[in-house]
């Protein structure tokens, strides 16, 4: 089954801003070496960017989502501090791309239930008597002239949600409900698509468990008449937002070796964790490799818009011709390096633990940090190459990939506990996608130590690529696809259509 990208989350525009910086390298500077790179790096610097960064949410109510004040800020934190080096190419890849953000509320007959908000669902309120939808609600006969002027509910299944409410607007219906098909939440998700002019317009909607879904149905299928009231609370709107590039001046630009994370965070908190220790990781690497030599160019990728679907590392790579998808030798990917309840997770890319192989050489950057953590006398875990991060476009097009993780929404296992402690039963970070992602959220002892593995990993592949295939023979994935045609890819979670 195939991953599905936010498909209008997309590019309508694409600038480029490169800055004018001098090379202020000298041929005496030392060869990057793994344990040079490492030792110019401490906790201090990288709890200095966080605080900088953590305050720049105070522009935008809190959040650093992309498009907002804070978000712009941390962009130009981060280009002014690798300007200011003289060592990188530096670019700013500005395009516009859909923002969304709502809430939903929804009750039955002035009982208030758990609501959740559809990405791209509209503002508004819808009052009045609500109406079963036939079937799946996938096709325009399943709408009878029952649902005009009504609140359509609706059984998830077999279409996506936009389809589903586009529908029911077609059908004039004041609003729409989709209930799950199974006992408990729907999970969020996205009506995928913008707009639907084609079918029809949107109209107010959410979702509700299966559970009420049901009883709601068994109640008006009784010949009860239930009334309904659905208000949504949203901002839809095109905003302008940027990538930062950042390439060595030094180095060969047919071998190039790019690590990036994701600079902006959901629009409910600040992001510190996710993505900001994995954002400052990869910031203060490249500033301390300034003080180094490099075989290989090195390219620094801080990717906008990854909480709305990979936005802006697809963007980036979509921007690629086949030969400079191929000049990339590889690609580190490091998002949330710094969990509370911490775990250290390598990403799979032999296949050995998911069956999930990354293109020909994942299996050697996977190799690499084994290594190094185990030298270090860190136990280790896998991780999935599932989609839900930036390594996602990279592998589509057979770019090998490797990286690191500390754990999002999932509960740390017993066996887990015993390994690196902390609790078991309890979520890797607790204020995943919440306010509470702030400084105080970070452990700042797994943060150095996964810092000093991607370090390793980039000055150890700045000065060899021994292992990565090169030249690439073509830029077609090799990789076994994950995840499902029902989902969206996001940081860490998912976001789905169906």
């Amino acid at each position: 089954m195939k991953t599905i990208f936010l498909s209008l989350a997309c590019i309508l525009l694409g600038v480029n801003v490169e800055a004018n910086t001098h090379n202020s390298r000298e041929p005496s500077d030392p060869p990057v070496t793994s344990e040079d790179l490492r030792n110019a790096i401490n906790r201090q610097s990288l709890m200095n960017h966080a605080r900088t960064i953590e305050g720049f949410a105070g522009l935008s109510n809190g959040t650093r989502a992309f498009g907002t004040a804070a978000h712009n800020a941390t962009v130009d934190y981060i280009k002014t501090q690798l300007d200011a080096t003289g060592y990188y190419d530096t670019s700013l890849q500005t395009f516009q791309s859909y923002y969304s953000e709502g809430t939903a509320q929804f009750s039955a007959d002035g009982e208030p239930y758990v609501t959740e908000w559809f990405t791209y669902g509209p503002a508004g309120l819808a009052n009045g008597t609500i109406a079963i939808v036939n079937n799946l609600g996938c096709n325009s006969t399943d709408y009878s002239e029952e649902v005009s002027g009504k609140i359509a509910l609706i059984l998830r299944g077999e279409c996506d949600f936009g389809m589903k409410v586009a529908l029911a607007g077609a059908a004039g219906a004041s609003g729409a409900v989709i209930y799950n098909n199974k006992p408990g939440p729907v999970g969020g998700g996205s009506l995928r698509n913008f707009s639907r002019p084609d079918v029809g317009p949107y109209v107010p909607c959410g979702s509700i468990n299966g559970t009420v879904g049901q009883q709601l149905v068994a109640a008006i299928n009784g010949g009860a008449t239930v009334i309904g009231t659905l208000e949504v609370d949203a901002i839809n709107e095109p905003r302008y937002t940027s990538n930062v590039l950042a390439t060595t001046r030094m180095g060969d630009r047919a071998n190039i070796v790019m690590a990036g994370g994701h600079t902006d965070s959901v629009p409910a908190g600040p992001g510190i964790n996710d993505d900001g220790s994995g954002t400052i990781s990869v910031l203060e690497i490249a500033l301390q490799l300034a003080k180094f030599n490099v075989t290989n160019a090195v390219r620094f990728g801080f990717w906008t818009a990854e909480e709305f679907g990979l936005v802006g590392s697809e963007h980036y790579v979509a921007s690629l011709d086949e030969q400079e998808k191929k000049d990339i030798a590889l690609y580190l990917n490091f998002d949330m390096l710094a969990s509370p309840n911490f775990g250290y997770f390598i990403y799979d890319g032999d296949g050995s633990a998911f069956n999930t192989t990354g293109p020909a050489g994942s299996d050697r950057i996977e190799k690499l940090y084994e290594d190094f953590y185990k030298a270090e006398g860190v136990i280790t875990a896998p991780t999935e190459f599932d989609g839900r991060s930036d390594y996602g476009p990279f592998l589509d097009v057979g770019i090998p990939c490797g990286g690191i993780f500390t754990g999002a929404e999932g509960n740390k296992t017993e066996q887990e506990a015993s390994w690196w402690g902390g609790q078991a039963g309890v979520a890797y970070d607790v204020c995943y996608h919440q306010s509470c992602d702030t400084v105080e959220n970070l452990n700042a002892q797994a943060w150095i130590v996964n810092t000093h593995a991607a370090a390793h990993s980039v000055a150890t592949y700045a000065m060899t690529l021994d292992g990565i295939p090169r030249p690439r023979a073509g830029s077609s994935s090799k990789m076994a696809k994950t995840s499902s045609q029902s989902q969206l890819r996001a940081c860490g979670h998912e976001l789905f259509a169906m």
